[in-house]
């Protein structure tokens, strides 16, 4: 599949790179090239870049079902990724959930963006949670998260890309260069521990 893709190089705020900096190995994790894109490494941008540009085109793709709008979502994306690396943290986590999160927020943004004509409001009460629904999601939201730190980190891995990065098993798979049926059982023993961990409290 040919992409018709900006560069990194066409991004206006993407400086030229500095002479004095040693060029990052093509074998450097994504957690290191997330860290000189935040010191303004294009280099590592560029990276960045084609390791993950024909997946969350992909991503956009499936979601806005339109190739403009996917395209306009990509360069969101890695614009967004050049102006926050700073915010990424490697001792919390692989980069690629971290990335993949931009990547949905750029697709949502782009989604809300689309002209949806007006309508009356329904004669019903509102959907939204109120206060307490509120309260509860927050206590599970953070429960979950803390019973995924337990996880192991292989396990954890598969699901944060799974859940949180919205990636089919066979993307995980390709992402992380390991067998489906590995990732398959990942996901079962992480669920299985999952389990464990929060049974009888988010009853």
């Amino acid at each position: 599949m040919e992409l018709a893709l900006d560069t990194p190089g066409r991004l206006r705020a993407v400086p030229a790179p500095k002479p004095e900096r040693t060029a990052p190995s093509v074998d450097a994790s994504d957690a290191d090239l997330l860290v000189r894109v935040a010191d303004r490494d294009r280099e590592a941008f560029e990276l960045l870049y084609q390791r993950y540009v024909r997946s969350v085109f992909g991503l956009a793709l499936r979601r806005l079902r339109d190739r403009q709008r996917a395209e306009d979502a990509v360069q969101e994306t890695f614009t967004a990724v050049w102006r926050s690396a700073g915010s990424y943290r490697p001792e919390r986590g692989p980069a690629a959930p971290w990335l993949y999160a931009v990547a949905r927020n750029a697709v949502v943004d782009r989604m809300r963006a689309r002209h949806e004509p007006p309508t009356e409001a329904p004669d019903s009460a509102s959907p939204e949670p109120g206060p307490l629904d509120q309260a509860e999601a927050s206590f599970v939201a953070w429960r979950v998260h803390r019973a995924l730190e337990e996880l192991p980190d292989k396990e954890r891995e598969v699901v944060e890309l799974a859940y949180w990065s919205g990636l089919s098993q066979s993307e995980v798979a390709e992402y992380l260069h390991i067998p489906l049926g590995t990732v398959k059982t990942r996901t079962r023993s992480a669920l299985a521990h999952l389990a464990d961990a929060l049974e009888g409290e988010l009853t």
